[in-house]
């Protein structure tokens, strides 16, 4: 494995949950970290708690909208000047997530969320990859990704089926330039996004589910990789929940 010194990673929805936890273990590794998100507020108090020091950066920007993607890429390049890792992280869903719920507005935005925003920040992050012929582009899906069902949604999970077929088609078009792409499918983590379960989810359930520092600990391992190695997928879940 390599370590990660001296290498750019930027992660989207680091205010908290996952990719809070995942900056937190790049910094460990001694990466430069750049964390954004849409509440500068949120991104304050995470920034305080990483204590991460000229090493940790932090950027306002709506993912969903292409220019905040771009101005997002540029800032840490500018910043840091290049970006190595990109983590799509930012992700969204809402109570009303059943078919017969749904609504044009609400689909738009869970697809815009949990699509639109990962493609916008490949697509503004990719140049530089493929000129330095190497690049890891790391994207948060969910076993909602791989199986449709209702505890997801409609929504949520058309878009995570989306930005798995996204991932993969990526990652074989530019193999051999040096770009890898991984998608990671967790299964149930207890993040600020169970609030929005249309049922409330008990102190004893969130008890036995995914930790964000799991997810954030097999991220950094691929991460670690050296760069003839690709790991396309990695399912990650909680010994006690079912996978068929």
């Amino acid at each position: 494995m390599q370590n990660l010194k001296n290498r750019v990673a930027v992660v989207t929805g680091g205010g908290s949950g996952v990719g809070l936890a995942t900056a937190k273990r790049f910094l460990e590794e001694g990466a430069q970290v750049v964390i954004a998100g849409r509440d500068a507020a949120k991104l304050a108090k995470a920034v305080e708690s990483l204590q991460g020091g000229a090493k940790l950066h932090s950027f306002a920007a709506d993912v969903t909208d292409t220019k905040q993607a771009q101005a997002l890429i540029a800032e840490a390049t500018r910043k840091f000047g290049k970006v190595d890792i990109l983590v799509n992280n930012a992700g969204l869903n809402i109570k009303q997530r059943a078919f017969r719920e749904l609504t044009p507005e609400s689909w738009n935005q869970l697809v815009r969320t949990n699509l639109d925003g990962a493609f916008y920040c490949m697509s503004a992050v990719l140049p530089q990859m493929l000129a330095r012929k190497d690049g890891l582009i790391i994207n948060i899906n969910s076993v909602s990704g791989k199986r449709g069902n209702p505890l997801g949604g409609a929504g949520y999970c058309a878009g995570k089926f989306g930005l798995d077929g996204l991932s993969s088609c990526l990652a074989n078009e530019e193999r051999e330039n040096g770009l890898r792409v991984t998608s990671i499918f967790p299964g149930e983590i207890d993040t600020p996004i169970l609030d929005e379960r249309p049922n409330p989810v008990s102190a004893e359930h969130r008890a036995k589910i995914l930790k964000p520092e799991d997810i954030a600990n097999v991220v950094v391992f691929v991460a670690l990789q050296p760069p003839h190695v690709h790991i396309p997928e990695l399912i990650v879940k909680p010994n006690w929940q079912g996978y068929m």
